[in-house]
């Protein structure tokens, strides 16, 4: 159902559709709901802020360095993208 109590949607909204051809040719990422004690999201979220990178990057990153530290953290998996705006093209 949908929040406002409506019929549920049904397909991706219009600004899902643009995301679809971006991710073409790779595996579309997992999504996870996660609850967290207020306190400590409001220290993640500083963390973050600090680092430059979003409440969901940060969990990201976090969970990667602790898989890795573990020797867990699947040989095939992707790379975390870099943070900030895209480079422009060199050859343009």
């Amino acid at each position: 159902m949908s929040p406002a109590g409506g019929a549920p949607r049904s397909g991706p909204g219009p600004a899902e559709e643009p995301e679809r051809g971006a991710r073409a040719g790779r595996q579309a990422r997992k999504q996870v709901l996660l609850r967290l004690d207020p306190q400590v999201y409001e220290a993640l979220a500083r963390w973050a802020g600090e680092e430059l990178r979003s409440a969901n990057a940060q969990i990201e990153f976090l969970l990667r360095r602790a898989l890795a530290e573990s020797g867990r953290l699947p040989g095939g998996a992707a790379p975390i993208p870099p943070r900030g705006r895209p480079r422009a093209d060199p050859e343009s």
